[in-house]
């Protein structure tokens, strides 16, 4: 046990009071100080939600607060969201509630119980004094936290303000389940976060985008200075005239609310010294997700359980840090995922109820098709037939008709380099990979990073497409292809621009630029180079940009006659194509250069000849880098003026991928990160999308199809792990039908094998069965 005998905890906040408590309880004789400046009785907040998680964590560590708590839980299991005047429910979720004050409240008196000193209407001494005084000083100084800014340099915060507003309020309606209301106004989308926690009271959070909250005169209202625990009673009162027809008479209750911007906390650090962050000090996640004050008990728990296993107050502080860190980072993944959901909800508005649902329900990434289903199987199966599918048929094994070719399902294996030809003539590599794949059952496959002419090859491993011979050697590809599979093959042409003269990936996927010698003359956008390292392209002249186009088109006029069904141009991830269109790429002041309109022409002159010399009916897709991840990049506007610039000139669909435009871009990689920006392009356009990018499982390609935000799902790196992945896919899934396609010879393997134990029947040890918790469970407080 560390020698932290002396502590002092800034802040009576539920974290705080939680880790005295526990402090204190696994060590009694330490002496432990908690300062807080308002007085105990004063009011905060409304409700907060619990998970069974943290609910089995309380029961271990403090029984006496567990037993406490439990015995004035609202409970229930249900999800409503309102929308378009119709309300779709999914069950099965399971959530507790509690009035926060009440939570205070026996916190308060457990820790009185032992004996740690609260000292209320106290504000804490300066922090060098109690760092002076005290072995231990725990900051749950909240997510406005002082004692993060006194030591800013050494925490090293991050504060992202966002855009959109909420109020924060409670009212005497009483609801049933957890509740999503969305209505749709002349102003714009107004949304709320709705929850009983008692059974009188339940929490209300109205949100809305910044713009639509100026235009529904909110900002008027707003537009005074507000005194310590003030209200905005006049925007109370306009939500409460708003959203009536969901509060069946019931009010508003304010308490000190008003218009806020939701503020994400991160720290690189959460300790200096003696000085720890505990809770909404050290990190936040939006409301939207869970509660802050789950968060904050969990960090409770963690420090105080480090405290009495390491041997020393640093080793503790570190053990602390390195246990929550991972936690609450995959938990503020998954609240920006929903946060972001949430500030676009106008993309979403034009969906049918069941699909809206589906897809508010699936926003985080963390719920899937695969969990609803398990949930509430009925749920699923509405939403699927509302896609147009049929239950028991997962939506990527469902078809799509792209141009006049008709795939059997919604799998696309994206172009894997494989850097094996040394002589740009596809490989024995490249066909058996392709041949393995197109076995694998996809709805198409795309051959890629093949090059337009010989300096537009990324590696000098890589193949190409501007001779007879390569026309041939991919014609005789196909056809051995094809010999054992119908699956559709698709080809990527694409110049690298600067991006090319590179040695193969090393493991970190990063390509070396080659020696001068080996290399050859880089064509771009503008003579920046990609990294230090690298050598200068050349700016490409009039001259060579017709070339570019004319090889463009000579290419695809192969593609077609060596048989290929589908062709992608890149025009993404930092190649030719892509470094005329970002602004960070693109410094030309020529009629190739500046404004958008004039970073498009080259792109769509390839796109047009393209266009022309590919066959009608065949598909023709481009990629793209919606976003470039670096500051002064592409925008989410011009991704969608882009795009649709691209399909009035023909594209029948984008491959809508982000970053790999400039070196010192920063993505946020996370399952699916991708996916906003191909459900972006489809709403704005109307364009099919495939959505790429870090998609490795079934169920999330399922909950990405069935949420409406691409029409087809790209799945790269699982398929060099498993080149039959979609067909295992549908063996996981028990599917059969017309999207998925077993090779004859290989249709015994059709049925997932059994594992060890599958042949055991288990016994019957219970005299009677506990009946299963039922689907729906609403809150219905005794009266």
């Amino acid at each position: 046990m560390t020698g932290a005998s002396r502590i002092a905890v800034i802040g009576a906040g539920p974290g705080g009071l939680y880790f005295a408590a526990l402090a204190r309880q696994l060590a009694p004789d330490r002496r432990i100080t908690v300062f807080e400046r308002n007085a105990p009785e004063t009011e905060s907040g409304f409700g907060v939600v619990f998970s069974d998680e943290t609910l089995d964590g309380i029961a271990q560590a403090d029984p006496k607060v567990f037993a406490a708590i439990s015995a004035e839980f609202a409970r229930w299991s249900d999800i409503d969201v309102r929308y378009a005047g119709q309300v779709r429910t999914s069950g099965g979720h399971g959530f507790a509630a509690l009035d926060r004050n009440r939570l205070r409240a026996v916190l308060r008196a457990r820790c009185e119980e032992l004996a740690v000193d609260l000292r209320y209407r106290t504000a804490a001494p300066p922090l060098a004094e109690l760092a002076a005084e005290y072995d231990l000083v725990v900051a749950a100084d909240g997510i406005h936290s002082p004692t993060r800014a006194a030591y800013a340099d050494a925490f090293g915060p991050e504060l992202d303000e966002r855009q959109s507003r909420y109020i924060w309020l409670g009212t005497d309606r009483v609801f049933e389940a957890f509740t999503f209301i969305v209505e749709e106004f002349d102003f714009g989308v107004l949304q709320v976060h709705a929850y009983p926690y008692s059974a009188t009271r339940s929490t209300f959070i109205v949100e809305i985008a910044e713009d639509a909250w100026r235009r529904a005169g909110f900002e008027a209202l707003a537009a005074q200075e507000w005194g310590r625990g003030e209200s905005d009673l006049a925007s109370v009162r306009r939500c409460a005239a708003l959203l009536a027809p969901h509060l069946d008479g019931c009010r508003l209750i304010p308490n000190a609310s008003r218009w806020i911007r939701f503020t994400t906390v991160r720290n690189a650090r959460w300790r200096h010294r003696n000085v720890v962050l505990l809770g909404d000090a050290a990190h936040s996640a939006h409301f939207s997700i869970g509660s802050g004050t789950k968060l904050a008990l969990e960090d409770a728990l963690a420090l105080a359980a480090s405290l009495s296993e390491q041997p020393d107050l640093a080793g503790a502080l570190a053990a602390y840090e390195a246990e929550r860190r991972p936690v609450v980072e995959s938990t503020q993944r998954a609240a920006q995922a929903s946060l972001e959901w949430f500030e676009t909800i106008g993309r979403r508005t034009g969906q049918g109820p069941d699909q809206f649902a589906f897809n508010l329900l699936t926003r985080s990434r963390r719920v899937t098709y695969d969990g609803l289903r398990a949930r509430d199987r009925g749920f699923v199966d509405a939403v699927d037939t509302a896609f147009g599918g049929s239950p028991g048929v997962p939506p990527m094994f469902r078809p799509l008709k792209l141009a006049a070719l008709e795939l059997r399902n919604r799998i696309v294996v994206p172009p894997l380099a494989t850097f094996t030809s040394p002589d740009a003539l596809p490989s024995a590599f490249d066909r058996a990979q392709l041949t393995a794949l197109a076995l694998g059952g996809p709805g198409l496959l795309i051959a890629g990073m093949t090059a337009v002419s010989p300096e537009g090859r990324t590696t000098d491993r890589c193949p190409g497409l501007w001779s007879d011979h390569q026309e041939a050697a991919w014609r005789e590809l196909l056809l051995a292809v094809r010999a054992v599979s119908d699956a559709p093959v698709g080809l990527q042409l694409t110049h690298a621009g600067r991006r090319g003269a590179t040695a193969t990936p090393a493991p970190d996927g990063v390509g070396r630029p080659l020696p001068a010698a080996e290399g050859w003359p880089l064509l771009a956008a503008s003579p920046l180079p990609w990294d230090a390292d690298s050598p200068a392209p050349h700016e490409a002249n009039h001259i060579q940009l017709a070339a570019v186009t004319a090889d463009f088109a000579a290419a695809a006029e192969r593609a077609a006659r060596a048989g290929f069904d589908v062709l992608e141009l890149q025009f993404g991830h930092g190649h030719l194509l892509s470094s005329f269109l970002s602004p960070l790429t693109n410094r030309r002041t020529d009629r190739y250069g500046g404004p958008l309109a004039h970073r498009l022409r080259l792109p769509l002159e390839v796109l047009t000849a393209v266009r022309a010399a590919w066959p009608t009916g065949r598909p023709l897709l481009v990629r793209i880098s919606a976003c470039d991840w670096a500051p002064g990049g592409t925008t989410e506007a011009e991704a969608v003026a882009i795009c649709r610039a691209l399909g009035e000139a023909g594209a029948d669909a984008v491959d809508v991928s982000t970053g790999e435009v400039v070196a010192h871009q920063r993505p946020p990689y996370g399952r699916g990160y991708q996916t906003p920006f191909a459900e972006l392009v489809r709403a704005a356009t109307g364009l099919p999308t495939v959505a790429v990018g870090a998609i490795s499982g079934h169920d999330d390609a399922n909950s990405v199809l069935l949420a409406g935000r691409a029409d087809l799902v790209a799945v790269g790196r699982a398929h060099l792990y498993d080149p039959l992945w979609t067909l295992h896919a549908a063996a996981d899934q028990g599917c059969t039908g017309p999207g998925v396609h077993w090779p004859e010879p290989w249709r015994a393997g059709s049925r997932k094998p059994p594992g060890p134990g599958a042949d055991r029947v288990a016994p019957r040890l219970h005299l009677l069965r506990e009946s299963a918790p039922p689907v729906h469970r609403r809150w219905r407080p005794a009266p």
